[in-house]
């Protein structure tokens, strides 16, 4: 550490107390740790360089002279500039800091990101185009194959950013588990600033709340099973991804997910396809993109494997290179779904009736929220031979349980469904995540077009145990996806039917409740 140095930010901190009013902000830090700081900037005119910075804090002296150095350096610099600097170049401004005193350039570097990525979000317009000849947008999370995304991108040429969305915080969560959380977005922003690359954060946490988790409780208060990536997809993240990219004068804006596109050229837009790699693809959660989004789209590892991506990331050196993958929902990482449905919705034990198809009482529950269509496991009931969930009513508080061939099915109902070509090419569905495709096809299907419908019916080639209502059904032409829609409530009116041999459209393990 450069004693002179640190002394005189100490002394005369500059910014200190001078947090534009008019600017944007950003706050790292908490009274239970110690160290509060609120980083505020502006930009200049254009949109492309930081016109003024300041700061107000409570905290330690060495916090106070990296904030004063950070004002020091960023103010006249141009943003992807400034989006380049994390903690080790907050504590060069310095001359470096002891292992002991690192937090403090921590602390600024995340209050720092924080402000400009609120510059971003709110932002008119950034930066000018690149003049290389283009510019991308890349989503990095902190695991491997958004990073090895990132690399690749990078290796192709042209200029890249990197982004990392802030969405969930709760202190029951792990979030060294979550590609979500605070400490997800300070690991992706050094793998980005170790690229060579500039890294910019936003905080959606508000968004994704409202967006995201609020749907998420009420489909299981009301019965259902949701399906909380493909709405984050669909409406939040890539949304907000993509405003960012034009206001950066990005072309495109990439990912780490596993999925192609094709059909580039078509009238009516591009369609995602299956990747390269079987058991990673993820065209099922994007499966609700819009084509005009998905025009914009650009999927580096859709051609290539998960051992490929790994062997790429150790040969560029990267330390996510054996990272293991998240299993879980981003806000559900560190706890149960039953855990956070009482917390967050209020949705706690709610002892019930467990019914057969003729309403005759069987067993009780502990409440329906944590039953979903197709589940065996958890029921309690003693029978004969084994007994699966067939439907959920909500409103009663009551669960409906019967044989594999009640459970049986070979019609499907959707509801809100988007077709982006016509009905006619539709020959497969995937009723579930990580499930094979089903043979089936559209009632009355050459008379259905592309558009939206309110309702569709999926008839299969043979039997499925169940469709839970809530999941999506990803409408399929071999390995295209041409359309998507809600799996609505069975009915469940009419005598029993004859057992019949079928397919289970989700894995023992997926039909688990969670908690």
């Amino acid at each position: 550490m450069d004693s002179e140095l640190f002394e005189h930010h100490l002394s005369s901190p500059r910014g200190r107390g001078k947090v534009p009013g008019d600017g944007a902000s950003g706050v790292a830090g908490t009274r239970a740790c110690g160290d509060v700081i609120r980083f505020g900037l502006t930009l200049d005119a254009t949109g492309t360089r930081v016109a003024d910075a300041g700061w107000e804090a409570d905290a330690c002296g060495a916090t106070v002279a990296a904030a004063s150095a950070v004002v020091e350096r960023v103010v006249g610099e141009p943003v992807l500039e400034v989006a380049r600097i994390g903690a080790h170049d907050v504590a060069q401004e310095l001359g470096g800091l002891s292992p002991g005193k690192f937090h403090a350039a921590e602390l600024v570097a995340d209050a720092l990101a924080r402000a400009l990525g609120t510059a971003a979000f709110e932002g008119a317009r950034l930066t000018a185009p690149s003049a290389s000849g283009g510019r991308t947008l890349v989503a990095m999370s902190g695991g491997v194959d958004s990073a090895v995304a990132a690399l690749l991108c990078a290796q192709d040429g042209g200029d890249v950013v990197a982004v990392t969305l802030e969405l969930w915080a709760d202190e029951a969560n792990d979030g060294e588990r979550s590609c979500c959380s605070a400490s997800a977005v300070r690991l992706a922003r050094g793998l980005a600033h170790r690229m060579g690359l500039p890294h910019l954060t936003l905080d959606l946490r508000e968004q994704f709340r409202a967006g995201v988790v609020e749907p998420f409780l009420a489909d299981w208060r009301d019965g259902l099973t949701p399906n909380p990536c493909i709405r984050c997809n669909g409406h939040v993240r890539l949304d907000a991804m993509l405003a960012l990219a034009d206001r950066l004068g990005a072309q495109a804006l990439a990912t780490g997910h596993y999925a192609r596109v094709v059909e580039a050229d078509h009238p009516d837009g591009p369609l995602l396809a299956a990747a390269a790699d079987a058991w990673k693809d993820q065209t099922y959660m994007l499966a609700a993109l819009q084509p005009d989004s998905l025009a914009r789209m650009r999927f580096p590892l859709g051609g290539i494997t998960k051992p490929q991506a790994r062997r790429l990331a150790a040969e560029a050196q990267l330390p996510v290179a054996s990272k293991a993958d998240s299993q879980d929902l981003c806000f559900l990482a560190g706890t149960t779904r039953a855990a956070f449905l009482a917390k967050h919705g209020g949705i706690a034990e709610r002892p019930g009736e467990i019914v057969d198809r003729a309403g005759r009482v069987i067993g009780r529950h502990r409440g329906h929220h944590g039953f979903t269509v197709g589940q065996r496991r958890g029921l309690g009931v003693a029978s004969n031979e084994p007994l699966f969930v067939l439907a959920v009513d909500a409103r009663a508080n009551r669960v409906v349980a019967g044989t594999r061939a009640e459970l049986q099915t070979t019609r499907v109902q959707v509801r809100g469904a988007r077709l982006f070509r016509d009905g006619a090419r539709v020959d497969r569905v995937k009723l579930r995540y990580r499930t094979q495709p089903l043979p089936a096809r559209l009632r009355d299907a050459e008379a259905v077009r592309a558009g939206a419908h309110r309702a569709l019916e999926i008839e299969l080639a043979e039997p499925v145990d169940g469709a839970a209502p809530g999941q999506m059904a990803c409408l399929m032409d071999g390995e295209r996806i041409v359309g998507w829609g809600t799996i609505a409530a069975p009915e469940l009116s009419g005598p029993p039917p004859a057992p019949r041999p079928a397919r289970s459209s989700a894995p023992a393990a997926a039909l688990a409740p969670a908690g």
